[in-house]
């Protein structure tokens, strides 16, 4: 993910126009292909595991992110140094610390499990908010997060004590999801100075750098094949560096409120992909709370 918690507030400097009332094809497709390739991530982590240990995988996906991130000229404009130590701790928090946790999550659950909870994340990203901002908020975002957060016990309740990997596994995601609810809420005023594809380039840069003690030699002692590595590839440089760049221009062009809606999308895919690419196996309880999940996230998202 994308960066995934990014959706809320991804875009441009806060001196951006108001959004058009209507769409056209190109604000659609701007707007859908993310929550698409981030809803894939799930599946390309996967398949990159075949070849490779999971610092691997996210030291390649960081390394191609920020490299095709950095082919975009907006991207390589300044940030204000005063901006810079909060950069440095999004490359730990946004990015190197929950894109480790996911790869060794999916040693022990599933692609499409781990995707669906992702839909969790609006829900942390609420809750921190509420936490930081120090205010009390609308019952109705109060009634979101609960029924969201119903959701996501649904989604893990049938993997908890399957095993104690599965357990594990579940926890990892959880405390990815936590590191998201937490920088994306340290992320938005940054962008709003900086623009988003500065930051989230530089950071990339830092998550790439912290990685690489471990996650460089994970890949030279890597059996490659030709699957996983093209795997990789396509998570680093789409799901992690063309999407950043597309959610920009969606916030922009449609705003960040319709924008963020392509998050909706994620764990749908990731469900897909996962029954239909690996035979994965998810249980009816699972699929029952995504769905849960994703009407707190979206009663949340009226709201805010």
């Amino acid at each position: 993910m994308t960066p995934t918690a990014t959706t809320a507030a991804a875009g441009l400097p806060a001196a951006a126009g108001a959004p058009p009332a209507t769409m056209d094809w190109l604000d659609w497709v701007v707007m859908v292909v993310p929550g698409l390739i981030w809803g894939a991530s799930f599946l390309l982590m996967a398949e990159g595991l075949e070849a490779v240990a999971p610092m691997g995988v996210t030291f390649t996906r960081l390394a191609v992110g920020f490299a095709v991130l950095g082919l975009v000229p907006a991207a390589r404009m300044p940030v204000a140094g005063a901006d810079w130590p909060r950069t440095a701790l999004l490359g730990l928090i946004w990015l190197a610390i929950p894109y480790s946790l996911f790869p060794f999550a999916e040693q022990r659950v599933s692609s499409a499990l781990t995707g669906m909870l992702n839909g969790a994340t609006p829900l942390f990203v609420a809750a921190f908010g509420i936490v930081m901002a120090r205010a009390w908020p609308q019952r109705a975002v109060l009634l979101g997060l609960a029924v969201g957060l119903s959701g996501a016990v649904l989604m893990a309740a049938p993997n908890l004590g399957a095993s104690s990997s599965t357990t594990g596994g579940i926890a990892m995601i959880v405390a990815a999801l936590t590191c998201y609810g937490y920088a994306t809420n340290l992320v938005q005023p940054l962008q709003r100075r900086n623009g988003a594809l500065p930051i989230t380039w530089r950071a990339l840069g830092v998550a790439a750098a912290l990685t690489a003690p471990v996650g460089l030699p994970a890949v030279v002692a890597g059996h490659w094949t030709v699957r996983p590595a093209l795997a990789l590839l396509v998570l680093g440089a789409f799901g992690t560096g063309i999407t950043t760049a597309l959610m920009a221009i969606a916030t922009g062009r449609v705003g960040p409120t319709r924008a963020s809606a392509t998050i909706f999308l994620i764990p749908v895919v990731a469900l897909g992909l996962g029954l239909v690419a690996r035979g994965e196996h998810v249980a009816a309880w699972s699929i029952v709370g995504a769905a849960v999940c994703l009407v707190g996230a979206g009663i949340m998202k009226r709201q805010r």
